[in-house]
């Protein structure tokens, strides 16, 4: 008889879950294993004061993991979209819409932004590219594949990864393909896919066997190939290696990790491996200019060195709750998890500084951080805006504290 450690088994039904389209939060809503249960939260005492600046309603509220639309922004507007097709452009201080384009079609990734253009993906396989000052449609293509991962807006390409283990570029000014790369599928892969991001002329992304590519964004050539995460083990399900979370970058150095293997830190010339650290993750890695945070697959939320990839700290306060991937934002890390909390750990040592919740729906998107300001997307189809206040700020309007928070979830 073999014997499966709980948090491990857990693992292993979420990833079936992913493969056979199961509703997750069946999951969660095991009782007849305590083991199995998300954690509970414990009260916190806030030492870091936060303000919602603005709530915005973007339409349908989408299912719990199904779809990859989180907002972005560049710089002088935050652009979000729903489930049912409707796409926003808004002002990331006041939150006022500044133009809304309904699509009419039910949408699985985006918005992804660059270069003047918005870019979304829609369930029936087509890529949609608005104008990012008027929100007017310029042109749709069908890319012949579902995506899950945010469209990668680089120079006169957009970059679409689909969930079929293939790269596609096509024009950014009219749609037409350019390039396509294909890696081998594996008998059994999770649903998603990392979306790629550009390092030095290069489109780095990463597939479900486990190898993160650099293409040559002009010519669609392979400039090299790594090999994250081997597939190991007997059966196809413990032989599940997809790089299906976030990349990083920074400098010259390409972070990556895949499901049942490794944190990498890779060199974005070569694609050799600089150092690398045994995490499984569905949700990828994030970085700033010191330390990665990642999530693993039990929930545990983890910093190391940039550098070497020395662990630094380790909270286990949110296991089984399915985290997203954590974002550095000020002095913190966040990060939302499956019953619509918003939880701020120090990056220094992983203690819990603030919380609140956004509603009883889950944030399955990773937050978004532009300058001073946080953004979150849940999956009832609403989109808040925060901020640090600062100890002069004599006038706050505070979050819910945390002490409410647990008592909301226990009702």
């Amino acid at each position: 008889m073999i014997r499966v450690a709980p948090d491990r088994a857990l693992t292993l039904v979420i990833a079936a879950g992913l493969l056979a389209g199961c509703d997750l939060l069946d999951v969660f809503d095991n009782k007849k294993d305590p083991e199995l249960e998300p954690a509970k939260l414990e009260k916190i005492t806030q030492t870091l004061k936060i303000k919602k600046i603005w709530s915005a309603n973007l339409g349908k509220e989408s299912d719990f993991l199904r779809v990859a639309l989180r907002p972005t922004g560049d710089g002088k507007r935050i652009y979000a979209a729903s489930a049912d097709g409707d796409v926003h452009a808004l002002d990331p201080e006041t939150g006022k819409r500044i133009w809304r384009t309904e699509l009419k079609v039910e949408l699985t990734a985006g918005p992804g932004v660059g270069d003047g253009s918005v870019a979304v993906m829609a369930a029936d396989g087509f890529l949609v590219v608005l104008d990012a000052d008027t929100g007017a449609e310029r042109w749709r293509t069908d890319i012949d594949g579902e995506s899950l991962a945010l469209p990668l807006i680089e120079g006169n390409l957009i970059v679409i990864q689909t969930i079929d283990n293939r790269l596609r570029a096509v024009s950014a000014l009219d749609g037409k393909p350019k390039w396509t790369i294909e890696q081998s599928t594996p008998a059994l892969t999770l649903r998603g896919s990392a979306s790629p991001l550009t390092v030095d002329g290069n489109i780095v992304a990463g597939f479900d066997n486990g190898r993160l590519v650099a293409i040559d964004a002009e010519t669609g050539d392979v400039a090299w190939e790594s090999m994250l995460s081997p597939p190991t083990g007997r059966s196809d399900l413990e032989r599940l290696a997809d790089v299906d979370g976030q990349l990083a970058a920074v400098g010259q150095d390409i972070y990556a990790a895949g499901y049942q293997g490794t944190l990498a830190s890779v060199a974005a010339e070569s694609g050799q491996v600089l150092w690398q650290q045994e995490i499984s993750t569905f949700v990828g890695v994030a970085a700033d200019w010191t330390n990665l945070y990642t999530a693993d697959e039990n929930g545990e939320i983890i910093a190391m060195t940039r550098r070497s990839g020395t662990e630094t700290w380790r909270q286990a306060a949110l296991l089984r709750r399915w985290p997203t991937l954590p974002m550095p934002f000020h002095t913190t890390v966040v990060t939302g998890d499956f019953q619509g909390y918003l939880h701020f750990f120090s990056n220094v040592d992983g203690e819990p500084v603030a919380r609140t919740r956004l509603g009883k729906k889950a944030i399955s998107g990773a937050p978004y951080v532009d300058s001073n300001r946080l953004f979150v997307q849940s999956d009832s189809g609403s989109l808040h805006a925060f901020v640090v206040v600062e100890p002069e700020d004599d006038s706050p309007e505070e979050p819910e504290t945390a002490n409410e928070a647990d008592e909301d979830e226990e009702a």
